[in-house]
């Protein structure tokens, strides 16, 4: 029997622009009538011919309002056009498994229900990413054109009569409008995992943790109750025999178990704890999706994302894929540290400096020109897939520490000794007002047309610095030429340091501001020194500079990472 399609009379919502990744609001938002089927009508309407008979992957971080999304998702994909539908079981698959899954099935497209490390629950947030057929985020035409739709949406398409429970693996066919059409039901980590094997050299970092040559690593992974959860219990439990204590909150939950779903400092403060006490040799978490990671050694001795990519391309030689496969080029997003620039420099190798937002990695990749990326704001990742991936990045750093037979303290020390270090820090500022954030964000980048801002010294305590350059980041995609404007204001010192201020697209309400501080230092008496002890009157300097406090109503800011 065929079941039917019907065409709902709707109307369009504000608001519905797609950010660095995708449309995050809070689930009362997405809860509203007909504002869920709105946005994904939209994305398969973007699509145009190429919807016809393709096959769409849909899954999610767990988080709550998921399942009901994915079941929106099957019945307009029925309505629409669309010949298959993968989704994970029960509605799992982290971000980074879509992206492997659209690689390998090839003529697919992807559909992600995260609002990464937002929180969860029914008072917190949600999201959808589009995720086109290299695996990685839609670029900005794309999203451009998402929102387009969406001003000017009247209806949706949706066949109510599909059917389908997603906690069982199998197949499910259906006849729509006389069109066959199948969901099928897959288990939500196996993909993944057997890619990563492929990646990785199991049996070397199995030894480390087991200690075949030496004292075992004892590790401590937390998944946060997101997504990695059934990833973390595969691939450590089962696969590399970690002990049971090596894991924890490794089950999804709809909420994160009430907690804030980012690995940093400041939201995985357990894991800070529990390696504080010196019983692990290293530690890491993830966020809410998967594509984040926080990397940790014995003491809680805390790796900055931007020395974590650097770490890892100066160490290809110990990963598989890499040895097999080469290394094209490497990149950073502009807020993030420039050690990777530096690694790039010595081995002769392109670095390429993006915006913030992995689809700015895409193009790149698939022109063969980057291997290797990562963003500060806890994203690394490779040319393996078209999104950062935390449980990569985990493994990646085993592989390090099991090759080189270091600690990730001393691998660190080695990676300064050679490059020397880019002191790193970030302040977030959360939730704030956005009129006067946008005043601020006005007044740094009137800065950049100000002749006189050029060459003057600025001071804190016995510490000065020289302005060299103020410029709000413009991008040009050597790829396609497409241009990103206002990326960020840029404030350059004639020593090398640097301080970025931005405006975040990954918030669901109101205005986050993040400000970054780096100052490069080759005089290893100071490799050792905390960062916000070395960078403090850069801080300083770059707080009085903006009137951060005045605009955002804020002597502190929420997170410092």
């Amino acid at each position: 029997m065929s079941l039917s399609c019907y065409t709902k009379s709707t109307r369009p919502f504000e608001g519905q622009k797609p950010g660095t990744s995708g449309l995050r609001k809070a689930v009362k938002v997405f809860q509203l009538e007909n504002y869920t089927e709105n946005f994904v009508q939209c994305i398969l309407s973007a699509m145009g011919g190429a919807l016809t008979g393709c096959t769409l992957v849909v899954g999610g971080d767990g988080r709550y309002f998921g399942k009901k999304a994915v079941d929106i998702i099957i019945k307009m994909c029925a309505a629409n056009g669309v010949r298959k539908v993968l989704v994970g079981q029960n509605g799992i698959l982290s971000t980074p498994c879509v992206s492997c899954m659209i690689r390998k099935y090839k003529t697919a497209v992807g559909i992600v229900l995260t609002a990464s490390h937002n929180p969860g629950g029914p008072d917190a947030d949600f999201g959808i990413k589009f995720n086109i057929s290299n695996g990685g985020p839609a670029p900005d035409a794309v999203t451009n054109k998402i929102y387009e739709l969406s001003k000017n949406i009247v209806e949706y398409r949706i066949s109510p009569d599909v059917r389908c429970d997603i906690s069982l693996i199998g197949k499910r066919e259906f006849v729509v409008d006389s069109r066959p059409f199948t969901v099928e039901v897959i288990d939500s980590v196996e993909d993944y995992v057997e890619y990563m094997k492929e990646i990785f050299d199991f049996g070397i970092i199995k030894d480390i943790l087991h200690g075949s040559k030496g004292k075992p690593l004892k590790v401590l992974i937390n998944a946060m109750h997101g997504v990695t959860g059934p990833y973390v219990r595969r691939i450590f439990l089962e696969e590399l025999k970690a002990t049971p204590d090596s894991v924890v909150n490794i089950e999804p939950l709809e909420d994160f178990g009430g907690h804030h779903p980012d690995p940093n400092l400041t939201y995985a403060a357990d894991l800070v704890q529990a390696l504080k006490g010196g019983d692990y040799g290293f530690g890491a978490a993830f966020d809410g999706d998967g594509d984040r990671n926080m990397i940790l050694g014995h003491k809680a001795f805390f790796v900055t994302p931007s020395d974590s990519v650097a770490v890892i391309a100066d160490n290809t030689d110990c990963i598989p894929y890499f040895k097999k496969n080469g290394v094209k080029g490497l990149a950073r997003s502009m807020p993030t540290g420039c050690a990777i620039d530096r690694v790039g420099e010595k081995k002769g190798m392109e670095v390429f400096e993006v915006p913030t937002g992995w689809k700015y990695f895409g193009n790149l990749m698939d022109a063969g020109r980057l291997s290797i990326c990562g963003e500060e704001s806890f994203g690394t990742g490779s040319d393996h897939i078209r999104e950062k991936d935390g449980i990569w990045a985990v493994l990646a750093w085993l592989s390090i520490l099991a090759v080189r037979n270091m600690s990730v303290e001393q691998v660190l020390l080695s990676h300064w000794g050679t490059y020397g270090r880019n002191f790193f820090t970030r302040y977030d500022y959360e939730n704030c007002e956005s009129a006067p954030c946008n005043e601020m964000m006005t007044a740094l980048d009137a800065m950049s047309g100000d002749a006189s801002m050029v060459g003057k010294k600025l001071s804190h305590g016995d510490k000065s610095y020289t302005i060299a350059k103020i410029d709000n980041f413009e991008y040009k995609d050597p790829i396609d030429g497409a241009v990103a404007k206002k990326q960020g204001v840029r404030i350059l010192m004639s020593d090398g340091s640097r301080v970025v201020f931005r405006l975040s697209g990954t918030g669901s309400s109101g205005a986050t501001v993040r400000m970054y501080i780096e100052s490069y230092e080759s005089d290893s008496s100071t490799f050792t020194k905390d960062a916000q002890e070395v960078l403090k009157p850069l801080v300083e300097i770059a707080l009085k500079l903006s009137k951060l406090g005045d605009y955002t109503g804020r002597q502190k800011p929420t997170v410092i990472t």
